[in-house]
């Protein structure tokens, strides 16, 4: 009944959240247009603001989901896909693809620049992985020391300090595409994108869900984890890649988009406790609805700045303060189970 609750509060969030994403823009459309066609204001919202909102929808229920879980497979308060390199190892991918031609609106392009996103987001999770586990200061349970957390942070330098080489590299004519996409943007995709980065990210979330109440169990410790039947490593592993096809599939397209995959499953964390099987549905959900809003915010203010800001401004500029409230609330983020 909790669960039911949770995710119909959250789903008619989302569906505000998307009604408002379509209805409002910088250009004179509403929503009953997009049920009236032949007309200019049906092109922007049939052809420009529906995918792009729905691009914001799984994107931010990619994040906030996979911030959710890495929390909990991690152990770790502090884990989300920028901080472990996660986005970084993504972008660093991606970025390699577009630069090479990869970015074209073509099937085979929509999803290989997904795939390669996937690939660096996967090894940067695996060599996180690796180093906390093989860390010698580390503790008992992977993932509760500052390991885990400095391997992350040294795994996105890497990919920073590779993404900025192949920026000198780059024609000039892409170079300008691939500043800007770094920054963290949503843009109308074509059809073809959208639907292969919701088939990535859908799919690794379904795996999530599947394991949730598996990933649950690990709060315990290894010892007590295993004692209940749970493989811990072959778990780690499956839920560890999940994550790395869902960043991978949001970071082909958007960039590298902060503070989502944190802020928001924490303060889902502290309103609903600790249990991944009501705090994973509702982090899919309220991440969804929280990018589609911030995007709504860059859209909304364009005219005003005569420009659009890139959307990962508008999240950090949000996120920050409410992260430091959180900090400041007296550790509301920590494991209760």
């Amino acid at each position: 009944m909790r669960i039911a609750f949770v995710v119909a509060a959250s789903l008619l969030a989302l569906t505000a959240a998307m009604a408002l994403g379509v209805a409002f823009g910088s250009g004179p459309a509403g929503l009953g247009d997009l049920f009236t066609s032949g007309t200019p204001a049906h092109a922007i919202v049939a052809g420009y603001r529906l995918p792009r909102v729905l691009l914001g929808a799984v994107a931010g229920a990619g994040l906030a989901a996979v911030g959710a879980a890495f929390q909990s497979v991690l152990r770790n308060p502090l884990a989300d896909p920028y901080i472990l390199g996660v986005s970084g190892g993504s972008a660093l991918g991606a970025t390699a693809a577009i630069a090479i031609g990869g970015s074209a609106s073509s099937i085979v392009a929509a999803a290989g620049v997904p795939a390669a996103s996937f690939a660096g987001g996967a090894i940067a999770t695996a060599l996180v992985y690796v180093v906390g586990r093989a860390a010698p200061d580390r503790p008992t349970d992977a993932g509760t020391g500052a390991s885990i957390l400095l391997a992350g942070v040294v795994i996105n330098a890497i990919a920073h300090a590779c993404i900025l080489f192949i920026e000198a590299l780059a024609a000039p004519d892409k170079l300008q595409s691939l500043v800007w996409w770094l920054m963290g943007y949503l843009d109308a995709p074509s059809w073809p994108r959208l639907a292969f980065v919701a088939v990535y990210t859908a799919a690794g979330l379904a795996l999530l869900l599947v394991d949730a109440a598996r990933i649950n169990v690990l709060s315990l410790g290894d010892e007590e984890a295993r004692s209940l039947g749970v493989d811990v490593r072959a778990l780690e592993r499956r839920a560890l890649v999940a994550c790395a096809a869902v960043v991978g599939a949001v970071v082909s397209v958007a960039g590298p988009i902060r503070f989502v995959g944190l802020v928001v499953p924490q303060a889902l964390r502290r309103a609903l406790g600790p249990d991944l099987r009501v705090l994973l549905p509702a982090s899919i959900l309220i991440g969804a609805a929280t990018l589609v809003i911030c995007d709504l915010v860059v859209r909304t203010i364009a005219p005003l700045v005569h420009t659009e800001v890139p959307v990962g401004a508008i999240t950090a500029l949000v996120g920050g303060p409410i992260f430091l409230v959180l900090l400041a609330g007296g550790r509301p983020w920590r494991h209760r189970a």
